[in-house]
C-alpha cells in the first residue's frame, strides 16, 4: 500500500525509531507470517498461544502492515519475549521494506492464492510467490519455517530456505504436525493434533473458531509453541481461547430471526471456497444463504476463480445465492450450470439491490454467510436489513475500519 506524500517524512521517522528500537531487544523471539489468506488469525493464534508462557506482542488486528509494523515495534518493552508480525505484501518490494526492520527468527506461510496478481500490484502468481518467498530467504539457519504443506506453492517455497522446516497439513499423515477427526459445530472446531516433534504426540484440540479451515491455525500455533518449550498444557490453554474475529467467519444475530456467519472482512478464492464448506457443513434446521460479494486483486484470475466459486457453491447443496456486483455474475452463471435452481439464485448489482432481495427471501431461522472483499463493505447489507439508516451506497471504498465507524454512513457522500 503506497503512503501519501505528506505522510512520508512522518513515516520513514517512525521506520528509523522503530529500528533503533528494537535494537534494544536482542532477546525477543520474532515470527512473521507471511501469505494470501489466514494470516491474521495464524497471527492471534499464535500470540494467544505463546502469551500463556510469557507476555507477548502482536502487530494490530486492523491496520495496514505498511504502518503496523513500525507502529507495533516501538510498542516494545523489556516485559515482552514474543513478537508475532502479520507481514502482508501487495507490491514490489514491501517484503524487503520489513525485512530493513526485522528479521524474524521463525516464518510461517499461510498458503498461497493470486490475490494482489493484478499488474498495478505484484502482476502475477509467480511475483507473489517471489515476495512472500523472501520471508523464508531471510531466515537464519538456526531459525525456522513452518510451512503449510497442503499448498502445492508453499511446498515449492520451502527450496527458498535454509532454515529447519515444519510441515504442517489437513491430509498428510508424513509431516510434522497434522490433525484427523475435524468436528465443526456452532461452538466450534474439534480434532485430534498430532506431531512427530520431540517424541510423537496426540493433543485433544477444541477451539472457539468455526471452521475446518481454522485447524491450520492450531497447528501453527502448537508448532511455534513446541519451539519456544512450551508445555502440552500450555498449549491447550492457549488454544482453547480461541474465539472468530468480527467480521472473520463470527457467529452473530441476523436480521429478522436469522444467524449470521459473518465473514466479510477478507475475501479471495481459498477463504471464500473455506467459508462456503463451513457453512454446508453446519448441521442448521433452517435454509442456508450465501451473499457474496466480488474478490478484488486477482488480475488475470479474476474470471476463472469468479467461477470456481460458482462451481463450488453448486457442489455444497446450499439453498440460495445472492451475488453483489458485476463480476458475480459469473458465479451465479456457473452455479447455474452446476445444477442450482434459477428461483434460488439472484444478482444484485449493489448492496440496495441486494438488501431489496434478501427482505423478500429470508425466514426466520436462515442461516445466513456473507462474504466479500474488506473495500466492499458489504456489511452494509446486514444494516439495511435491520433498519439502519444507511446513506452511503458507494460499491467500493478504501476505508478500513467498520462501516459503524464512519459518519459517511449516515450522512452519505
Amino acid at each position: 500500500m503506497a503512503t501519501s506524500a505528506w505522510k512520508q517524512p512522518f513515516h520513514d521517522a517512525r521506520r528509523f525509531l522503530a529500528k533503533n528500537w528494537l535494537k534494544l531487544f536482542p532477546k525477543v523471539t520474532v515470527i512473521g507470517i507471511t501469505g494470501s489468506f489466514g494470516k491474521t488469525n495464524t497471527a492471534w493464534a499464535v500470540a494467544t498461544v505463546l502469551s500463556q508462557k510469557a507476555p507477548t506482542l502482536q502487530t494490530d488486528l486492523n491496520l495496514d502492515t505498511v504502518y503496523n509494523l513500525p507502529i507495533t515495534l516501538l510498542k516494545l518493552r523489556p516485559k515482552h519475549n514474543f513478537l508475532v508480525l502479520e507481514m502482508g505484501v501487495d507490491h514490489k518490494g514491501e517484503m524487503d521494506s520489513y525485512l530493513a526492520l526485522v528479521r524474524p527468527s521463525i516464518g510461517v506461510v499461510t498458503g498461497i492464492t493470486p490475490v494482489h496478481s493484478e499488474q498495478e500490484l505484484l502482476g502475477s502468481l509467480e511475483r507473489i510467490i517471489e515476495e512472500k518467498g523472501k520471508l523464508l530467504e531471510a531466515l537464519p539457519k538456526d531459525g525456522w519455517a513452518i510451512l503449510n504443506w497442503d499448498d502445492v506453492h508453499v511446498r515449492e517455497m520451502a527450496a527458498k530456505t535454509k532454515a529447519r522446516i515444519f510441515r504442517y497439513s489437513l491430509a498428510d499423515k508424513k509431516v510434522d504436525f497434522w490433525a484427523e477427526k475435524i468436528e465443526v459445530d456452532f461452538t466450534g472446531t474439534s480434532f485430534l493434533l498430532h506431531t512427530n516433534y520431540s517424541n510423537n504426540r496426540t493433543l485433544r484440540v477444541k477451539i472457539g473458531l468455526i471452521g475446518r479451515h481454522f485447524v491450520h491455525a492450531a497447528l501453527v500455533a502448537t508448532a511455534v509453541g513446541l519451539i519456544n518449550g512450551l508445555s502440552e498444557e500450555e498449549i491447550q490453554s492457549g488454544l482453547v481461547k480461541l474465539r472468530p474475529l468480527p467480521g472473520r467467519l463470527s457467529l452473530e444475530k441476523g436480521p429478522k430471526g436469522t444467524l449470521l456467519l459473518d465473514d466479510h472482512l477478507r475475501a479471495n478464492p481459498v477463504s471464500t471456497a473455506a467459508g462456503l464448506e463451513t457453512l454446508s457443513e453446519l448441521s442448521h434446521q433452517g435454509r442456508k444463504i450465501a451473499i457474496l460479494g466480488e474478490m478484488g486483486e486477482l488480475g488475470e484470475y479474476t474470471q476463472e476463480e469468479h467461477r470456481k466459486i460458482g462451481q463450488k457453491v453448486a457442489s455444497l447443496g446450499i439453498d440460495f445465492l445472492v451475488g453483489v456486483g458485476p463480476l458475480q455474475k459469473l458465479t451465479l452463471e456457473e452455479a447455474l450450470k452446476n445444477g442450482m435452481k434459477k428461483e434460488n439464485v439472484f444478482w444484485a448489482k449493489d448492496i440496495t439491490e441486494a438488501a431489496q432481495i434478501l427482505e423478500k427471501i429470508i425466514k426466520k431461522g436462515d442461516l445466513l454467510y456473507l462474504k466479500g472483499s474488506l473495500l466492499r463493505h458489504l456489511e452494509r447489507i446486514i444494516y439495511l436489513l435491520q433498519g439502519k439508516t444507511v446513506s452511503c451506497r458507494i460499491n467500493s471504498c478504501h476505508f478500513y475500519k467498520p462501516c459503524l465507524a464512519c459518519p459517511k454512513l449516515r450522512e452519505g457522500i
